[in-house]
């Protein structure tokens, strides 16, 4: 192959991508009611081809979640526009990310808010997050948020994260108010589930 086509072969791949982008944000965000300005430039301008293994590039933009490995998974991409959606995040916000292989979230949500922290799922319980964010993000459904999350939200503090209830994953929001988080379940929706975030086990008779 000469340079010429290798150049020509890389254009023909760019421009599949760019226009499978395209379709994403027109056929699956904008008929599901995202369309937030600033949601779907971030998505738009965002190649989740960078953020999957090679081989599954080209099917990248479906709506299915994409598996990385290890029991992990990329949500679909309708699962993190409507978390961007229902965060509302602002320039103003101290956020945190709770992270599960892939960094495709952060991506998108690093230029919408003050500043941000990330820490994988697997760190949360060891980690401790420090505290006092306005906006919390889980990248995944869990079965019961450790209380180490609740603390490090602050007071009015707010918190999108999938939820998982009998097989059922549905995607909540939740506003701490004295000390307490309330969740409010809004969609339906497939979402990764988190292991690490299974609720212990308890006795019943």
């Amino acid at each position: 192959m000469t340079l010429t086509d290798e150049r020509t072969g890389t254009e023909e791949r760019t421009g599949a991508m760019d226009t499978a982008r395209r379709a994403m944000i027109d056929s699956q965000l904008r008929t599901s009611g995202v369309n937030q300005p600033r949601i779907l430039a971030a998505m738009g301008g965002l190649a989740r081809e960078d953020f999957v293994p090679a081989a599954l590039r080209s099917t990248c933009y479906v709506d299915r979640a994409i598996p990385l490995g290890s029991g992990r998974f990329l949500a679909a991409p309708l699962v993190h526009a409507r978390m961007l959606a229902e965060a509302a995040p602002q320039t103003s916000d101290k956020a945190l990310l709770i992270t599960s292989g892939s960094d495709y979230l952060a991506a998108l949500l690093r230029p919408l808010v003050g500043t941000l922290d990330s820490v994988d799922v697997a760190e949360v319980a060891a980690k401790r997050p420090k505290g006092g964010y306005s906006l919390i993000v889980v990248d995944g459904a869990a079965e019961e948020l450790p209380e180490s999350l609740v603390k490090a939200l602050a007071d009015d503090g707010r918190i999108v994260t999938g939820l998982v209830e009998r097989g059922v994953t549905r995607l909540a929001i939740g506003r701490k108010a004295l000390g307490q988080l309330a969740l409010l379940a809004v969609a339906e929706i497939g979402i990764p589930v988190l292991p690490e975030l299974a609720a212990p086990k308890r006795w019943s008779f």
